[in-house]
């Protein structure tokens, strides 16, 4: 049975027709086409399905859609102005090289994101904290503690 929710996403007001077992990342990509929300796992394990809902960064491949009713939902689409200007975090990570294979770097971007709106001057180990479910296979995570660092540096 399939049940119409509304909600925001990446500023717009939107609306969707769900069904019960429908995660967030299969309606992001399949009804939205928002393909910077990556399934990796499948299970919430390595975080490149990151997104925002409500200021907090979850994974979407294991969050019921059906769950974002009346939230605002962010994904990595949504950083960039209209204009097409990185948002600072997104110009850290390339100025910083954390950004290699890409894969990742959606779910980084946005788990940072989340940390720096919440704590706009955290520690590196707070940092490591708040990426800790983000698996990244090529930088070794120290780029992309340093452009976090940059980032939170930029935001004052």
């Amino acid at each position: 049975m399939r049940q119409v929710i509304e909600f925001e996403l990446n500023g717009q007001e939107v609306s969707a027709a769900v069904t019960g077992g429908q995660t967030l990342l299969d309606l992001l990509r399949d009804e939205f086409e928002l393909y910077g929300v990556k399934e990796g796992c499948g299970a919430g394990e390595c975080g490149a399905c990151t997104v925002i809902v409500d200021g907090l960064a979850l994974t979407a491949c294991i969050f019921p859609a059906r769950e974002v009713e009346g939230a605002s939902v962010t994904t990595i689409e949504g950083l960039a102005s209209a204009q097409g200007e990185l948002h600072p975090i997104q110009e850290s990570f390339v100025n910083q090289g954390a950004v290699q294979c890409g894969f990742c770097t959606p779910g980084n971007v946005l788990s940072a994101k989340a940390l720096l709106d919440e704590n706009p001057s955290p520690s590196e180990e707070e940092i490591r904290v708040a990426i800790a479910g983000n698996l990244c296979r090529c930088t070794g995570y120290t780029q992309i503690v340093e452009a976090i660092q940059d980032a939170a540096g930029r935001k004052s």
